[in-house]
Parts: C-alpha cells; structure tokens; sequence
C-alpha cells in the first residue's frame, strides 16, 4: 500500500500537538477551500513522494527519542488525511503506542473512514471552518453535512476532549457573530476546546450584499 506525500516536516514544536511532532502532509482532499493553506495537494503537477508506512516509519523513526521524551509523534495532515485510513492504520501497528498519532482533518469524509480511525488517533484537530450550511458550501464548494454526522460519532464515542476544533475567522465569509454561533452549537454536542483565529487574506470585491468576496493569495498567513 501506498499513499502520495506533499511534505514531511520534522521537530514541530507544540505546533501539531504536545511535544516534538513530525508533520505527514498527503495529497489531495475533498474541498476547494477559497483561503487553501496547501494548494500544493491538489496538484498531481507538483512533487510529492509515494511512500509505503514502513518507508514513513523508517524516515519518522530516526526522532522517536523525541517523540518519546516529550509526548509528540506524528500529526497527519494535507490535504486531507483522513481519505488514508488504511495507511494510517497501517503505520500505528509499525509505530506502536509510544507514539502519539495526530490527525488534522476536516472531517468532511465518510464516516466509516472516521470510525477506522477511532482507536488510532490520539488527538483530532478538527477544522470546521464554519456550521453554517451556506457559509461553509461558499467557501470550500461542498455541503458540511458529513461534517455535522462525524462529529456526532465522536462526541457519542466519548472523544470530544480529545479534539481541538478550528473555528477561523474567514473575511468576506462569515464574521465574530457566526463564530459564536457554531461555537454554541458545539458546544450543545459536547465539545469544549475550540481554537478561534483569524485567516490573513486580501480582499477583491463583494460576495453578496455587503459580503466581500475573495481570491485566495496563496501566500496568504492563516
């Protein structure tokens, strides 16, 4: 089994999770977010690796003393990394326990790839970009209601503490009250450690109404 890889970032420090962690970033995901933060996964075009999760292993090995002595390991991100359930799987029995397995992800996937991971992710930092229905479809062209389902499955299997959810602030898309409103409505399904910031984006006209629309800058901070 293989899996295309953009990027392998090491000695990531309480960026990614607890500790020193190595960040995995694969290719590809489910959205066509306005503000993508790595574009580069969207694009066979681009260079990425296949890599096997015993060719992973041996690279990310080299830091477990790393991992070891300050809680970290491996965050998986992308793209979107929960389109590898297998692959993770896979490397959690390579890499033992020892190891804390991070996934970033925003949970837009079927639920069966969510329910795999369930016994192998130790922390989910999840992006929820926005509840509401019509401002996440504006801004990442897909509908959230596999986000919404998701979430009820891990908040029912008793993980809500053990994920971060990402509620940015997206110009031109939503703003402070609608933030408050998805953090509400969160909340009522059990979670209760939210990361609120705001993305860093030029802006070049109007959405709709008074909404200003955007081009993404892909040198754009977030």
């Amino acid at each position: 089994m293989k899996a295309e890889i953009a990027a392998i970032s090491r000695h990531r420090i309480a960026v990614d999770g607890d500790g020193v962690n190595t960040l995995v970033v694969f290719m590809d995901c489910p959205l066509r977010c306005r503000f993508c933060l790595n574009p580069q996964t969207l694009s066979q075009d681009l260079p990425h690796r296949e890599m096997t999760p015993e060719e992973l292993y041996g690279e990310t090995k080299k830091d477990e003393l790393y991992f070891l002595a300050t809680g970290g390991g491996i965050t998986f991100g992308g793209g979107e990394p929960l389109l590898r359930p297998d692959f993770i799987r896979d490397f959690r029995s390579l890499c033992g326990p020892g190891w804390k397995i991070n996934a970033e992800t925003s949970l837009n996937v079927p639920q069966e790839n969510v329910r795999a991971m369930i016994p192998v992710i130790d922390h989910w930092f999840i992006d929820i970009k926005d509840m509401d229905p019509e401002i996440y479809r504006s801004y990442t062209g897909r509908d959230n209601a596999r986000v919404r389902d998701n979430l009820r499955l891990l908040a029912d299997a008793g993980l809500a503490a053990r994920c971060t959810l990402r509620i940015p602030h997206i110009p031109g898309y939503n703003g402070d009250a609608d933030r408050d409103r998805s953090v509400k409505e969160l909340e009522a399904i059990g979670f209760r450690v939210f990361d609120r910031f705001e993305y860093k984006t030029r802006i070049h006209g109007k959405r709709k109404g008074n909404m200003p629309d955007t081009q993404g800058d892909p040198k754009a901070d977030c």
